[in-house]
């Protein structure tokens, strides 16, 4: 069986389907990535007649309707997304997306004396050599005729055969051959994803939601288009709240809709902590209202597979899109969105420098719907989410391979129910040998995006504790302001006596301070800059920290997790300091974890 199809068409073809619709292209909401000067080169390979690479498309399946009757599947644009975005906009003149979200205009002119391409610029613009803008004459907006007439008037001098032959050429660009790679509908998303990557050398990774968000754009039938806008317009109203004009202006059809009352309060809410991706969206939205995680599964429904007979049935496929639907709106729900982020601050995740897997997150927000739509009481969901969320990051559960560990996870809280699921993850994942052990050494590292290191900082936040050789200062505060981090033994002290950059820079060797305790204390000995606070507690002169009693250092070293070796500590304990420490920090870990 031929898994794909190999032929030519003209640029024109091309750019006619695109309009007709013929080629599904996935909304070009997602920013243009190529610099304009790599539109210029592709213009460029046309006009030279090089080849420009493959477009490839993957046709639906035909899907069987109510009525028993067979409907032909569009063509799905697979790869080459940049290159018809870079077509369109200088070409047909279609504005683009910047990586900043700015629609701008990539005009390409050209140099018939020459046969330069360039991206227009002032230079150009005011000399009589450069034609400012190909598109009108490729577009046939101007005739060929008037576009060298009108070139002639103001070069006079130029030979005028060369010049009517050169700007031919360039008119001819639109019947240059594009090479499209069209894969047979009956390949599946694994092998369609194989042969994209064995094409493109280019290191690209495309995702199966890519896949998805391909496959929803080209779906008018069932709405699909919209809830791809809907992803869309949600992801970036979190990052531009001036998109929501856009939207109002430019997509009445969308603004009137109910998706976009369900999304339109972003346009004044904010999200510094989880700020998903379309992929996050997705992920959530699907593990959450299908019970699912591999996105492949969600692509067959998606195109109405029936995993029993193997068929397509239009049936499925007009569920399939009902419930990503509700899955989509629920996860966008302004009360869902805003309880969720209020859930993972109250647990002490008040930073998204804490998170480090956007994929447990992603999974506990999936939970969190999911036993809210249970109706389950709040108090409980609370419980459950906070803990999964914090023993899903103590154990990295979501970084290897996510998809099958989601599917799994969501697969067994669908079966067996949140309560004895997590007694069990717990008693699998979280015995004694974790506590007094594997955690401990997972704190011993120089490296600030440890998962412990991170959970450990959550705690801090949670008990709402001071920073170090601080009365009131909170270490909350010191995160969200990007507060100063100490070294309990200086850098310059340790590296003075012998330390390398991995010994000092242990993360038992951190702790969140003000910047002018900081400062004070400089390349002192951890004996030296403590004796001078107790001096300064018996004179009542408050230099080096705000602290004012012997009580209350002693208290600041305690919630600080800080062995009390810091009164008499040398480099020569330096050590068995950071034993000492790691096993209060995991033990700090044990009884938050136990708290949430």
């Amino acid at each position: 069986m031929a898994k794909y199809s190999v032929h030519q068409q003209p640029v024109e073809t091309l750019l006619s389907w695109i309009k007709a619709g013929e080629i599904a292209i996935p909304e070009i909401q997602r920013p243009f990535v190529w610099k304009a000067a790599k539109v210029r080169d592709l213009i460029d390979s046309l006009y030279q007649g090089y080849p420009v690479g493959y477009i490839i498309t993957w046709r639906n399946p035909d899907v069987k309707l109510k009525n028993g009757e067979l409907s032909a599947g569009k063509k799905v644009l697979i790869d080459g997304q940049q290159r018809i975005t870079a077509l369109t906009a200088a070409i047909v003149g279609r504005r683009v997306l910047n990586k900043n979200y700015k629609e701008i205009n990539i005009r390409i002119s050209f140099n018939p004396i020459t046969e330069k391409f360039d991206v227009l610029n002032k230079a150009y613009e005011n000399s009589p050599e450069w034609i400012n803008n190909i598109n009108p004459i490729i577009n046939d907006e101007i005739s060929i005729t008037k576009a060298i007439r009108e070139y002639l008037k103001v070069n006079p001098d130029v030979n005028e055969n060369l010049i009517e032959e050169r700007i031919e050429n360039l008119k001819r660009i639109k019947n240059k051959q594009v090479g499209i790679i069209e894969l047979d509908h009956s390949l599946d998303i694994d092998t369609v994803t194989d042969i994209f990557i064995r094409i493109n050398q280019k290191g690209v990774v495309l995702s199966n939601a890519d896949f998805v968000m391909s496959k929803i754009a080209s779906d008018e039938t069932h709405g699909g288009n919209k809830m791809r806008k809907l992803v869309d317009y949600f992801c970036r109203l979190i990052v531009d709240k001036d998109f929501n004009k856009h939207i109002i202006d430019n997509d009445k059809e969308f603004a009137s809709s109910e998706y976009y009352k369900s999304l339109k309060w972003m346009a004044t809410g904010s999200d510094d902590l989880y700020v998903p991706e379309y992929i996050d969206v997705l992920r959530a939205s699907y593990t959450y209202k299908f019970s699912r995680g591999k996105f492949s599964d969600l692509v067959a429904l998606l195109s109405g597979r029936n995993f029993e007979t193997r068929t397509y049935e239009d049936t499925i496929a007009e569920n399939s899109y009902k419930m990503l639907s509700e899955g989509l709106v629920d996860f966008v729900n302004q009360t869902n969105y805003q309880r969720f982020i209020m859930l993972v601050k109250s647990a002490g995740l008040i930073s998204q420098k804490l998170i480090s897997s956007k994929n447990s997150l992603n999974f506990s927000y999936a939970l969190y719907l999911k036993l809210r739509n249970q109706g389950m009481p709040e108090s409980e969901i609370q419980h459950y989410v906070k803990r999964w969320l914090v023993m899903s990051l103590l154990i990295s559960r979501y970084s290897g391979s996510s998809e099958s560990m989601i599917d799994e996870d969501i697969k067994q809280i669908n079966e067996k129910g949140i309560e004895l699921y997590l007694n069990q993850m717990e008693q699998n994942h979280l015995g004694k040998g974790f506590w007094e052990f594997a955690l401990v050494s997972q704190l011993e590292s120089s490296s600030i995006n440890n998962n412990a290191y991170n959970v450990y900082l959550a705690a801090q936040c949670y008990e709402n504790a001071p920073a170090f050789l601080s009365k009131s200062m909170k270490i909350s505060s010191l995160i969200e302001q990007r507060g100063d981090i100490h070294h309990l033994f200086p850098k310059k002290y340790l590296s003075k006596n012998g330390k390398t950059p991995k010994q000092y820079n242990q993360v038992a060797n951190f702790v969140y301070t003000e910047q002018a305790t900081n400062i004070k204390v400089g390349m002192m000995p951890p004996k030296d800059y403590i004796s001078k606070v107790l001096d300064q507690i018996k004179g009542n002169v408050l230099d080096i920290s705000t602290i004012d009693s012997g009580k209350m250092l002693e208290n600041n070293l305690w919630v600080n997790d800080i062995p009390s070796v810091l009164y008499t500590a040398s480099d020569l304990d330096y050590d068995n300091f950071l034993i000492e420490r790691r096993k209060l920090m995991a033990s700090k870990i044990k009884a938050y974890y136990e708290k949430l």
